[in-house]
C-alpha cells in the first residue's frame, strides 16, 4: 500500500511541476530599477494578479503554476507593457532600448519571432517619413518621390497584413491565434465591429478558435452591432460591447493593413 501511495504522490508532484513556470527577466533600462512589475491574466472582465516583483539591479523574476496555457501581460504603473505566454518551463525576458524578447518555451519563441518580424516592418514604415523629409532637403522632384513612397508603403502594408493573417491562421488552435486576433480587433475598433478582414478570418477559423470565449463573444457582439447599423436590429440605450482585454502590445503588434 505504501508503494502505491508513494507512486500516486510522485505522479501528482510531476503533474504539479509540469504546470509550473519560471520567468527570469533582465533589463538594461535604468528607469526600470526599483519599479514594481505585475504579472496579470485576463479573467472574466478584468485583469487579475498572478505574481509581482521589484526590478533590482536590472533583474526581475516571476513564478507560479497554471491550469492551462494562457497569454499574460506584465504591467508597469497600471499599464500593460509586455505580453508573455504562461506555459510550463523556464521563460527568459530581455528588455533594452532596441527590443523586448520573450523566449525559452515554444509559444513564447513563436510570439517573439512574430513580434520581431512585425517590428521590422513597422520600422521600415516609419523610415518612409525620413525618406520623405530627406527628399525635401535634397530638392528632389516630390511628385515622383511621393509616388515611390506610396508604392513602398502599400508593399509594407501588404506584408504586415500577410504576416498577421498567416500567424493567426497558423495558431488558431493554441492561445496565440485568438490573442493576436483580439489584439487586432480591439486596436482597430473601439466597439466590436465587423470588416472584410474579420469575416475572412472567421470563415477559415477552426471550431476551437470559434469557441474561444473572447473570440466568440466579440464576434457575436460585432454581428449584433452590424445588424443595428444596417437597421436590422433595434438599438438599445447603450452601445453593444464585449468584455475584451485592453490591447497589450507596446509596438501595436497586430494591426493588419486597412
Amino acid at each position: 500500500m505504501s508503494k502505491i501511495i508513494y507512486a500516486v504522490a510522485a505522479v501528482l508532484a510531476m503533474t504539479s511541476c509540469a504546470n509550473s513556470f519560471n520567468i527570469e527577466g533582465t533589463s538594461s533600462l535604468s528607469n526600470l530599477d526599483g519599479q514594481k512589475l505585475y504579472l496579470k491574466v485576463f479573467a472574466d472582465t478584468a485583469f487579475r494578479d498572478v505574481d509581482s516583483c521589484d526590478v533590482i539591479h536590472g533583474q526581475f523574476r516571476f513564478s507560479g503554476t497554471v491550469d492551462s496555457t494562457q497569454v499574460a501581460n506584465i504591467f508597469l504603473d497600471g499599464t500593460p507593457a509586455l505580453p508573455v505566454v504562461l506555459e510550463s518551463g523556464n521563460i527568459t525576458i530581455k528588455i533594452d532600448n532596441m527590443q523586448q524578447s520573450v523566449t525559452g518555451t515554444p509559444l513564447n519563441e513563436e510570439l517573439s519571432a512574430f513580434a520581431t518580424k512585425y517590428q521590422q516592418l513597422v520600422s521600415a514604415s516609419a523610415d518612409l517619413v525620413h525618406k520623405h523629409d530627406q527628399a525635401i532637403m535634397d530638392g528632389k522632384d516630390m511628385a515622383a518621390v511621393t509616388r515611390d513612397l506610396q508604392a513602398e508603403d502599400a508593399e509594407i502594408s501588404a506584408k504586415l497584413d500577410k504576416l498577421v493573417t498567416t500567424f493567426i491562421e497558423d495558431n488558431m488552435d493554441n492561445v496565440l491565434g485568438p490573442w493576436v486576433f483580439m489584439t487586432t480587433c480591439t486596436t482597430r475598433y473601439q466597439y466590436p465591429m465587423l470588416d472584410a478582414w474579420i469575416e475572412d478570418i472567421m470563415s477559415k477559423a477552426t471550431d476551437k478558435f470559434k469557441s474561444n470565449p473572447l473570440v466568440k463573444e466579440y464576434y457575436e457582439k460585432a454581428t449584433e452591432n452590424q445588424q443595428i447599423m444596417n437597421g436590422m436590429r433595434d438599438v438599445d440605450d447603450a452601445p453593444v460591447t464585449a468584455p475584451v482585454p485592453e490591447a497589450a502590445n507596446p509596438s501595436e503588434l497586430a494591426k493588419p493593413a486597412e
